[in-house]
């Protein structure tokens, strides 16, 4: 086997006569003639089959531990057909190099809809540069950084790719002052002649008949974007593969190894399953309709159902909400202006699949989809507050009109910062079943997240996602609080470690803040988000709507783990997996059975002790 891309194979010469050289010295250290004699003593009695069978296993614990030998990128295709990161790891077992998995990782790209096609083209352009370059890195690189780390020690791997990538932005820094002192022209001084003085110019004041408005100063464009070095998903998407190859090697499931990580080693008493939040509408900026400010209306069953119970409920909740689409709007009369503001009789409802998992629908005020819920519910014989509760993706960073400094949540309809705090405290109020908004303002809005946290904090969730620092800024400068929430939606991108998210979570943890792990916009068919989430003992976990191959994997994953847990006596429950207190007159506990006929989708039974809190 020859070398490929500059990365080292399993079997070149070099690899093989420094395998020779290992196992003379472990011959030598071990005293194997010593150790041999011994044991062909013990057995020179039994059977030529026991005994080939007893020496093999004897050797094979002898047998060095299985250590990286190779790591290969290949480019792939994500749940949109866009191109994405896969990474591949092989190890030497027994002194032959074995392929162990791999690994999809997301891009970090926004999914851009209705948007110009030059824009379209650019963003196209950079992920095909961001993710040929992680190729590049992973096959050129990564094999030679970890070749002959145990697999097994994940937080030198982190460290050793940590320090692989600081190098890289080093190197691009350079790259770009070289760059920038060659295209600097040279300045020649010229004569400096004072300009002519200008004439006079009377001042001209309002015209009689005419009031003077002033017109509201425009809010400072937002902060630009963290810079992001094209290649770094080959950091996140190697470290990720290592810590699965560790859990393959060792006979145990994705989210023990992690949880092993993150406790040090001691193996949790009880898994609690992460809380589903469950897209079921998305009314935002590239809607049809007039509404902007719902980019996701989210359900989250009540803590005391069961995972395998909570996706039973959404399911049920989409099958009425894709029925609701169906069904032509009951007539209603025509006036010059209607209660929601529009100068027509009510438009039929349409929508399509988002990449989100969920129907887009054209709704043209806040509150027509949490009425829609309300009336799925109530035909259900549920009871918002209890079995169900809401949550919005309010996305405000999408829906800033920079040019008005307003927020644009209809269309045509603006408002301010404090406006906006005022609307949020009004729908709480009306719909108290919803405990969690996500990016109720940009991040820059930093008195506004005050504003809100203050008003709503005993009453709803106040959720950092797409307004918080990234997990490397959040690490490095050790403030969660900026801005204020009660959690952060953390999203496993780029150069991000397995080390790194169990950092980031005990941060958390001892914040007493609330982590969410959340799916990318742009997802894959693999699974591994859903053993991150189990293991770091995130209390959400943010995957979508049920539609979509690449979210459906993920759901089916967290059935797995659940009867797994169950079934090796390790489901537990916490307390701090309530949030019942946020309605007035909600008990901490659920009835035994949830209100209304449900009946079960998935054959496979649960104990019923674990569907009770």
């Amino acid at each position: 086997m020859g070398e490929e891309g500059g990365g080292r194979s399993c079997g070149t010469p070099r690899d093989l006569q420094k395998l020779k050289q290992q196992a003379m010295e472990y011959y030598r250290e071990n005293d194997v003639p010593r150790r041999l004699e011994e044991l062909l003593n013990s057995t020179f009695y039994l059977q030529p089959a026991d005994l080939y069978g007893h020496l093999a296993n004897y050797f094979s614990k002898l047998a060095k531990p299985p250590s990286i030998c190779r790591v290969v990128g290949k480019i792939v295709l994500d749940g949109l057909g866009l191109p994405t990161l896969q990474v591949e790891i092989s190890c030497i077992i027994q002194n032959f190099p074995k392929f162990m998995c791999s690994v999809v990782m997301p891009a970090h790209f926004e999914v851009l809809e209705n948007a110009l096609p030059e824009l379209v083209d650019a963003e196209e352009a950079e992920r095909d540069l961001a993710v040929s370059r992680a190729m590049e890195w992973a096959n050129e690189a990564m094999t030679e950084e970890l070749w002959g780390l145990l697999p097994a020690n994940q937080a030198e791997v982190d460290r050793r790719l940590r320090l692989f990538f600081d190098n890289k932005v080093q190197e691009d820094k350079e790259r770009k002052e070289l760059e920038r002192s060659l295209e600097e022209p040279v300045h020649v001084p010229l004569p400096v002649t004072p300009p002519p003085p200008l004439p006079p110019t009377k001042k001209k004041g309002p015209k009689p008949g005419r009031r003077d408005t002033l017109c509201e100063r425009p809010i400072l464009p937002s902060e630009p974007p963290e810079p992001i070095l094209y290649g770094s998903m080959a950091v996140g998407a190697v470290s990720l593969a290592v810590a699965k190859t560790s859990a393959r090697l060792a006979s145990i499931p994705l989210y023990l190894n992690i949880a092993l990580l993150k406790h040090n080693q001691e193996h949790p008493m009880t898994f609690t399953m992460p809380l589903l939040m469950g897209t079921v509408l998305s009314c935002g900026k590239s809607s049809p309709g007039k509404l902007n400010l719902m980019k996701e209306l989210i359900c989250i069953p009540h803590p005391g159902l069961t995972t395998k119970q909570g996706i039973e409920l959404l399911l049920e909740i989409q099958k009425q909400v894709n029925r609701a689409m169906e069904m032509p709007p009951p007539p209603k009369s025509e006036s010059k202006k209607g209660h929601d503001g529009s100068k027509r009789g009510q438009q039929p409802i349409t929508g399509k699949m988002s990449h989100l998992g969920c129907l887009t629908i054209n709704y043209d005020t806040i509150e027509q989809p949490l009425t829609l819920i309300q009336g799925i519910c109530s035909n259900l014989g549920l009871e918002l507050g209890m079995s169900l509760h809401l949550a919005i993706n309010c996305a405000g960073h999408e829906v800033m009109d920079y040019s008005k400094g307003k927020y644009e949540v209809m269309v045509g309809t603006y408002k301010n910062t404090a406006e906006m705090v005022d609307l949020y405290v009004d729908l709480v109020n009306k719909y108290p079943s919803i405990i969690a908004l996500i990016d109720p303002f940009r991040k820059e809005d930093s008195e506004q997240w005050d504003s809100i946290y203050n008003a709503l904090a005993s009453r709803c969730y106040i959720i950092a996602g797409a307004a918080s620092k990234s997990i490397s800024k959040l690490l490095e400068h050790r403030n969660i609080s900026t801005p204020k929430s009660h959690g952060l939606v953390i999203k496993y991108t780029n150069q991000t470690t397995v080390s790194d998210l169990v950092e980031i979570t005990h941060l958390i943890d001892g914040k007493k803040h609330l982590a969410v792990l959340g799916s990318t916009e742009a997802e894959t068919s693999d699974d591994s988000l859903v053993d991150l989430a189990v293991g770091l003992g995130a209390r959400f976990i943010k995957l979508g709507g049920l539609s979509r191959g690449e979210r459906v994997t993920k759901y089916n994953r967290l059935l797995t783990i659940e009867e797994e847990v169950i079934h090796n006596g390790t489901w537990g429950c916490s307390e701090e997996h309530n949030f019942s207190y946020f309605q007035e007159g909600a008990t901490a506990t659920m009835p035994e059975e949830v209100p209304g006929p449900l009946d079960s989708i998935f054959p496979t039974e649960v104990v019923e002790e674990s569907t009770k809190i």
